[in-house]
């Protein structure tokens, strides 16, 4: 989809090529030097919205999270096997087959610049846990999503989730500088509404039949925030659960 400014870049090119092959000089040199403002300005917005959230390896208690990539995939495939999680209608999970569309997915939305996808490594084992994302990243306002998170089943209920959303949380709000940090889960998917409530996420609303589940079927869009403000409580929070004895 092409910004604002794209659009009228390209009209003004079509323009000018119009015009020069009927040699109107004046109407060329308005032209060229309204190219060069239009073109300077879509390469600064574009910049922008790229370098907002740039690649990033980010570590902790055993966990590395590192951007997704293609040689991610066999690891993918047999997290998702642990649980047969795609079987699982309220997620995203994907099935063996559709393993490499998914990766393919998240690297071109890496390049458009609005999401940033990871891959959850087992540091002392080298294997994929799950994986998980930044999204809906919009750099006006300073604001990003966590979603796209899921794990092999032998590592759900562990301090596998809360320590990725402690790096994340912390990545979005201390180094890029983020106001909000927002998520969005299924309406019958529960299990995940206690999860983001536990972290200290506030419940911002219910957006109506909004997208469609993998069976056909229309959810509705639980959505929740959290805003810089409340990320100091909230990181003591994390920081103790995660240091409570019998944590693994």
């Amino acid at each position: 989809r092409l910004h604002a400014d794209a659009q009228t870049y390209a009209l003004f090119v079509g323009f000018a090529a119009l015009h020069l092959t009927t040699k109107i000089s004046p109407v060329w040199a308005l032209v060229s030097r309204s190219l060069g403002v239009l073109r300077a300005n879509h390469i600064k917005i574009f910049e922008y919205t790229m370098i907002f959230v740039e690649p990033v390896t980010l570590t902790a208690r055993g966990l590395r999270l590192v951007p997704l990539e293609l040689n991610h995939e066999a690891g993918l495939r047999s997290a998702a096997a642990d649980g047969e999680l795609w079987n699982l209608r309220i997620t995203s999970v994907p099935a063996p087959d559709e393993t490499r569309g998914y990766i393919d997915t998240a690297l071109q939305a890496r390049e458009e610049g609005h999401r940033m996808a990871f891959a959850v490594i087992e540091e002392a084992s080298g294997a994929v846990l799950g994986s998980t994302s930044y999204h809906d990243i919009l750099p006006a306002v300073k604001r990003v999503e966590i979603g796209y998170t899921w794990y092999a089943k032998r590592v759900q209920r562990t301090h596998v989730n809360t320590t990725c959303k402690l790096l994340l949380l912390t990545h979005a709000f201390d180094t890029l500088g983020c106001n909000v940090v927002g998520w969005r889960t299924d309406n019958f998917n529960y299990v995940s509404q206690r999860a983001i409530e536990r972290l200290g996420a506030k419940k911002d609303g219910v957006i109506r039949g909004n997208v469609l589940r993998r069976d056909g079927t229309i959810r509705d869009t639980v959505m929740y925030s959290l805003h810089k403000g409340e990320w100091p409580e909230v990181r003591a929070q994390l920081n103790y659960l995660l240091s409570r004895p019998g944590v693994q």
